[in-house]
């Protein structure tokens, strides 16, 4: 067998030397093909990846921590279902101030305003008296229109010129110590405050119901004056037993001092009460 010129044969007519630079040429297209096939195919891939993760974001709403909880968007009530504005009216506030409650003070000072009764029972109800832990007995009681006859050693004339309408009069024992209280009423407050100021003397002793005359000529005993409102009230306080009042005896005027206050509080309660009434009365 012949090779012709010593080596194998190549192309159509097997004769000739192989065309390397077209070999070359050939196999590089073919592997710029496979590159671009490569790339293509990965971008194809990863948009249809963000296709899905962008449904998904949409139909579950957790797009971001204020979605809608797992509905659908589409689940969103539209804006015809939204609640409309409310048919009730909007509260409103009046520009005027209120007025203030009742003064008390108004009710006691003025005989035009103070139209409680004036008794006995409204400034000294029951038998007994507790103040504290301190319990007093009631005595004797008295009212009068003739202010000048229940008092001692000049009160009389200051009462009568100063327009004194009446006084009441009660009195409390406790161990021995007893205390009248004496209670004149005037029209105003003007009238009951100039006489307490211009004193002198006091309100007399009262005994019975129980307690013994106390006080009598001779013997010293605690006084005192003040007023509140159109009531000037007026105490004296002593031993029952006719001894004369020192300062040393505390317990004279811790007696003294308990019925005064219980006095004031009388006069400021009925003020009160009347302040009360006046303010939840029905206004015409």
């Amino acid at each position: 067998m012949s090779f012709g010129q010593g080596g194998p044969s190549w192309g159509p007519g097997g004769t000739g030397t192989p065309d390397w630079a077209a070999l070359a040429e050939e196999s590089a297209a073919r592997a710029r093909r496979k590159k671009w096939l490569m790339i293509g195919g990965g971008a194809l891939a990863t948009a249809a990846v963000a296709a899905i993760v962008a449904t998904a974001v949409i139909s579950t709403g957790r797009n971001d921590p204020g979605g809608t909880s797992g509905k659908n968007a589409s689940e969103l009530p539209s804006a015809t279902a939204l609640p409309s504005e409310t048919a009730e009216p909007e509260p409103s506030f009046s520009s005027v101030a209120p007025l203030p409650p009742p003064d008390p003070k108004d009710y006691i000072s003025d005989v035009k305003k103070d139209r409680a009764p004036v008794t006995v029972d409204a400034f000294f109800p029951g038998k007994k008296l507790t103040m504290g832990n301190r319990v007093y007995s009631k005595g004797a009681t008295h009212r009068t229109t003739k202010c000048a006859t229940v008092t001692k050693d000049g009160l009389g004339p200051i009462l009568t010129n100063n327009g004194c309408d009446q006084v009441i009069r009660a009195t409390y024992s406790r161990s021995g110590v007893a205390v009248t209280i004496g209670l004149a009423v005037f029209e105003t407050e003007a009238q009951a405050k100039k006489a307490a100021q211009q004193t002198v003397g006091g309100i007399a002793s009262l005994g019975g119901s129980g307690v013994p005359d106390f006080c009598r000529p001779g013997s010293v005993c605690r006084r005192t004056s003040n007023s509140y409102g159109r009531y000037a009230y007026f105490a004296i306080s002593g031993f029952t037993s006719g001894k004369s009042v020192t300062k040393a005896d505390k317990n004279v005027f811790a007696v003294g001092d308990d019925l005064t206050n219980f006095t004031f509080r009388q006069i400021r309660h009925r003020g009160e009460v009347q302040a009360s009434a006046a303010a939840t009365a029905p206004t015409a």
